[in-house]
């Protein structure tokens, strides 16, 4: 193994705050008033949608006919305790990389979290203009790391975005069950992470 790529939204990041505050900003839009629709009645639709396999928020967006769309609000996002720890562990044993589905300015958020530093590869789809589960972007970034899948590993927390595509490239998954992510269940063989955990501390038992 050469190469260890994360995913950041509920692996590194927790997002908790995060959609907690879209949901309840959702509810107050006219057309969420209309229908008599709160923070958490949006919540379970999110939780339904992801335990399905699908986009959370798209999901719920499409089901509703949203016109007006609450913002994710990064800022709300918080490290999870044991991610610098781990990272710097790891960092000494292996590179390090992201493959994530995020917006603009990545970087920078990886820098104000003090994670930057960890991390040699760092692929976005906001740069790449692909997003997972598309497996091209999971090729992009081994090609970018110079490496064959085989040495490769991708840790995240959803099925459908990290496990099977990442899976269907050749690489090597560990499936951390954090977030929305964990209601879901794999189908079958291709959806099956080599590796399952409940948290980051976990992965200095397997790496």
């Amino acid at each position: 193994m050469r190469v260890l790529f994360f995913d950041i939204g509920y692996t590194l990041v927790n997002e908790d705050r995060v959609w907690a505050a879209r949901c309840a900003e959702q509810a107050e839009t006219a057309q969420a008033k209309l229908m008599g629709l709160s923070a958490q009645d949006i919540y379970r639709e999110l939780e339904k949608a992801s335990a399905a396999g699908l986009p959370p928020f798209r999901t719920v967006v499409n089901k509703y006919r949203f016109k007006e769309t609450a913002p994710y609000r990064s800022e709300l996002e918080t490290v999870y305790p044991d991610a610098a720890d781990v990272l710097e562990t790891l960092s000494g044993r292996y590179q390090l990389g992201v493959i994530a589905n995020q917006k603009d300015g990545l970087r920078e958020r990886l820098e104000s979290f003090g994670l930057l530093r960890f991390f040699t590869f760092i692929v976005s789809s906001w740069d790449v203009r692909v997003s997972k589960p598309d497996k091209r972007i999971f090729e992009y970034a081994l090609q970018t790391a110079d490496c064959p899948p085989e040495c490769a590993c991708m840790i995240g927390d959803r099925i459908d975005n990290d496990i099977a595509p990442a899976k269907a490239v050749g690489m090597e998954t560990v499936w951390i069950r954090q977030g929305f992510g964990a209601l879901q269940t794999p189908r079958n063989e291709s959806e099956a992470p080599d590796h399952s955990i409940s948290c980051l501390t976990d992965l200095l038992n397997i790496f």
